[in-house]
């Protein structure tokens, strides 16, 4: 049996420092796994965030996500909100009642029909469809009104379908530069007006 008083107190300290650098490697490994940025990109074949292109009336109009996936172009808008929604197709303002607070905000369906009809002006190609997707803290206890998800279900959804695909997206490929190129251009004229 060893003599435990032989051990050295600089190697125990750059053990101890190996494991918690190691446990902390595993703990930010996870963490980066379930970023949003990280599963965007496990759902999709390509994506755009944050991106400005043509409304169709001489302005601009901002796309959170765009994502080139087996079923086309998938535009989210992302709502992060605690607690219960109640929100219908025909109401002008949605409610979230939690534990904490009570508030309203407009409802969020017309600017997603406004951000999908100018992406489909520009690729007509390919299918174009959107969602304003909730966080998992968001309930709809009430029901979810039209384009309405949850954004795990939908990440999921997509990500299921890009490794069960069998059909080639390739002839997305030629679509999807024209929004990326488009996006970019109206950036970039964006940034020399300012």
């Amino acid at each position: 049996m060893p003599d435990i008083t032989a051990i050295n107190p600089y190697s125990l300290a750059a053990a101890a420092a190996a494991l918690l650098l190691l446990v902390s490697l595993f703990f930010w490994w996870l963490r980066a796994r379930r970023s949003l940025p990280h599963r965007l990109r496990q759902a999709s074949i390509d994506r755009l965030s944050n991106i400005l292109v043509p409304d169709g009336d001489g302005g601009e109009i901002h796309i959170q996500h765009a994502l080139l996936t087996a079923r086309g172009v998938v535009i989210i808008d992302i709502k992060e909100v605690t607690g219960n929604v109640f929100g219908s197709d025909s109401m002008q303002d949605w409610t979230v009642i939690s534990d904490k607070r009570r508030f309203t905000f407009s409802n969020p369906q017309p600017a997603l029909y406004d951000r999908l009809a100018a992406v489909r002006r520009l690729i007509a190609e390919i299918p174009v469809t959107g969602f304003i997707a909730f966080t998992q803290r968001a309930e709809f206890t009430k029901g979810r009104p039209t384009n309405v998800i949850l954004l795990d279900e939908l990440l999921d959804e997509l990500q299921a379908e890009i490794k069960d695909s069998t059909a080639s997206t390739d002839s997305f490929f030629a679509e999807w530069t024209k929004l990326r190129d488009e996006a970019v251009t109206t950036q970039v004229g964006q940034l020399l007006k300012d």
